[in-house]
C-alpha cells in the first residue's frame, strides 16, 4: 500500500521563497527524492496564501516514510523549520495505485 503525504508549511511573513531556497541549498529535497521507496517529493506554492508552501510526497510504503523520518536530511529540515515555519499541517493517505 502506497503512502501519500501532504504537508502545508505556514512560514513567517515574506519568507516562503527563502525557506524553499534553503531547502534546496541544504540538499534536503534532492536527498529525499533519492531515498528507497520515494516516488514523488515536490514543493508547490499555495495559490491563495503567499506564506504557505505545500509539499506532496508519494512513498512505496508506510515503512519508507518512517525510514525517511530517520534520515539526516529530515533532521536538517526539522531544524530549518524552527527558523522559518510558524505552523505545519499533515495529511496522510493510503492508496493501492497512483
Amino acid at each position: 500500500m502506497k503512502r501519500l503525504v501532504e504537508v502545508h508549511y505556514f512560514v513567517k511573513s515574506g519568507c516562503r521563497d527563502e525557506f524553499l531556497r534553503r531547502i534546496g541549498g541544504l540538499g534536503i529535497a534532492d536527498a529525499s527524492r533519492t531515498e528507497p521507496g520515494n516516488e514523488k517529493y515536490d514543493y508547490y506554492f499555495s495559490p491563495t496564501n503567499a506564506d504557505e508552501l505545500i509539499l506532496f510526497e508519494v512513498w512505496s510504503s508506510p515503512e519508507a516514510v518512517q525510514a525517511h523520518m530517520e534520515t539526516e536530511h529530515y533532521k536538517k529540515l526539522i531544524e530549518l523549520k524552527k527558523e522559518y515555519v510558524t505552523e505545519t499541517t499533515f495529511s496522510r493517505y493510503e492508496a493501492e495505485n497512483i
